[in-house]
């Protein structure tokens, strides 16, 4: 079961469409305190349709909480638009760490510096980035695939 890890999320529509996804791909869902909404907003709960009850979800008050939850920090991989490495390079395994940073302005330089895998995703130069729930589909998706095929 991989393990996706939303720091600081700030718009409830992409955690509801996150957390969907995560009930589809048998994946935990991490979240990481301070958010941009309420847990319960309508919003969230709209995205998430009604697989929000089926979501293995937990919540953190800070990143350091969950940190110390980690069993093998070699395990997490850090999505950043600056990272050299791309997440098509790497090869996951069942129970990894996916961590994805705030909309607004991605994982901050505090976190980043915490782990040393930072990946990115290949994109075109004339985008900064990718909405964060397709993120989440695309190294999800690889990581499952890749995840399959050792079975």
């Amino acid at each position: 079961m991989l393990n996706i890890v939303l720091v600081e999320p700030e718009i409830p529509n992409n955690t509801g469409n996150i957390g969907r996804l995560c009930v589809g791909t048998e994946s935990r869902l991490h979240l990481i305190h301070p958010f941009g909404f309420v847990i319960n907003d309508k919003n969230l709960k709209r995205s998430g349709l009604d697989y929000w009850v089926h979501l293995d979800v937990t919540e953190y008050q800070n990143v350091s909480e969950w940190k110390s939850q980690i069993p093998d920090l070699s395990r997490v991989f850090l999505m950043s638009s600056h990272a050299k490495k791309s997440y098509l390079e790497t090869d996951f395994q069942d129970g990894d760490w996916l961590v994805f940073g705030k909309e607004s302005k991605g994982l901050s330089e505090v976190v980043l510096n915490e782990f040393p895998n930072h990946l990115t995703i290949p994109m075109s130069p004339l985008i900064r980035s990718f909405n964060i729930a397709n993120s989440v589909a695309f190294v999800i998706g690889e990581a499952k695939r890749q995840i399959g095929l050792k079975l």
